[in-house]
């Protein structure tokens, strides 16, 4: 199943299982502008790493490790991605994970989607 993401910024918001992976509510954006099936807070990425990150090109692989790191031994995180994982597994729409970074190439939605597609996060 091919996973979508997507800024929840997008004018013209894709048709799927519309899921906001960040932990904090995009600025600007009204819950009905959002149009979103679910938003899972505790599937992105700590405050601490987020900050540590600043979207700064130079530390994405470590922040990829990290952040999977936490993924995999926080167990609220998990916990959300599993529920995350069930949601994919359950539904006919195609997901999009909606993120509010400008940054595009680095931010963690990319991360999120590459574990989804290659299995990474093992159920604990």
């Amino acid at each position: 199943m091919t996973i979508k993401i997507e800024r929840i910024y997008n004018k013209q918001p894709s048709k799927g299982l519309r899921i906001l992976v960040d932990r904090v509510w995009p600025r600007g954006v009204s819950k009905k502008a959002a149009q979103l099936d679910q938003w899972l807070k505790e599937v992105g990425p700590t405050k601490e790493l987020r900050q540590w990150f600043d979207h700064d090109p130079d530390k994405f692989e470590s922040f990829k490790e990290k952040y999977i790191s936490e993924l995999q031994h926080n167990d609220k995180q998990h916990a959300a991605y599993q529920e995350l994982v069930d949601m994919i597994s359950s539904t006919d729409e195609t997901p999009i994970l909606l993120y509010a970074a400008k940054d595009t190439t680095y931010n963690h939605a990319i991360i999120l989607r590459d574990c989804l597609e290659h299995n990474t996060i093992k159920a604990q």
